[in-house]
């Protein structure tokens, strides 16, 4: 099974020297991906739409920006795969994040997975100064100009949105004809999208029988699309909760032992383009901890 962790990036993590150093000895130990985040803020008020209604961990308010903490992990690594899960790209201009994604895909030598999504906070869109009504639109529209800055030349592109008048891009990205976009999202017109132009989702470990629904919606797209649905990738992320002793088996999709959780994970990974991101950054305060920990997940999953 293919297995990824997070790169360090949050709270006590968040430290550029620290984090590489860590993505250094995480692909020592044997992992294929290493993953950012993305957050702008942390209220202090539980924000709408936060998982049980409860306030964001505090330790979400120190960050790494997450194209510059992918950048440390390209230089300091020289194997694994290189994503964002998600990153959220409607809060720049597509043109200026195609520039430093290729910039990424070039930097890391064609290691980069473009791992993107809408976000979920509104006070973080007010921050940002970027309207969330039509966020649909938007991120569809942000992917047209991805598309056509990394696979045209010249470029153009007119949309309602942007408007890139026929110009010189370069250079391209090293993977041809673009780095792998995988989309976030839980609902069904995101999981529609991903059937229909994404290759891949990027997805979390929950219960089967709410995997499988959602899964169904991408699989129908796809084929509705002429495409292939056992063609597309899914990343199963999971923030475990690890505990010393065995926890109820219906939260074992993100709590309970090593083993608990691993055996969950390979119930839900069943195609061959399946993978799993565990990000660790919750439930460990130290690079010590966290590589100790991933050495379990690893040699549990292997």
């Amino acid at each position: 099974m293919r297995t990824g962790f997070a790169v360090p990036q949050f709270g006590p993590f968040a430290d550029p020297r620290r984090s590489a150093r860590t993505c250094t000895a995480l692909e020592a130990l044997g992992c294929h991906s290493l993953w950012v985040a993305d957050r702008l803020l942390a209220p202090r008020a539980a924000p709408e739409g936060y998982p049980g209604g409860k306030d964001m961990p505090a330790r979400y308010g120190t960050h790494l920006d997450p194209l510059i903490a992918l950048a440390a992990a390209a230089a300091a690594t020289g194997r694994v795969r290189l994503g964002s899960s998600t990153l959220n790209a409607l809060w720049q201009p597509p043109l200026v994040l195609a520039r430093a994604l290729t910039s990424l895909d070039l930097l890391s030598g064609g290691r980069l997975d473009v791992g993107i999504g809408m976000g979920w906070m509104r006070q973080e869109y007010e921050a940002a100064g970027v309207p969330r009504q039509g966020r649909g639109e938007r991120l569809e529209e942000t992917l047209d100009v991805l598309d056509a800055v990394w696979c045209s030349d010249p470029v153009v592109h007119t949309g309602r949105l942007w408007t890139i008048p026929e110009s010189t891009v370069l250079p391209k990205p090293v993977q041809a004809p673009r780095p792998p976009v995988l989309l976030g999202g839980f609902s069904p017109q995101a999981l529609e999208r991903v059937g229909r132009r994404a290759d891949g989702w990027l997805a979390a470990s929950m219960p089967q029988a709410h995997l499988d629904g959602l899964w169904a919606v991408a699989a129908e797209a796809a084929g509705r699309a002429g495409r292939d649905p056992a063609a597309l990738r899914r990343v199963f992320r999971v923030n475990p909760d690890v505990t010393s002793s065995a926890a109820d088996p219906s939260e074992a999709h993100h709590r309970g032992t090593v083993r608990q959780i691993c055996d969950h994970l390979r119930t839900v990974c069943t195609g061959p383009a399946d993978e799993v991101l565990v990000d660790l950054q919750l439930t460990t305060d130290s690079s010590e901890q966290y590589l100790d920990l991933a050495g379990r997940f690893l040699a549990e999953l292997a």
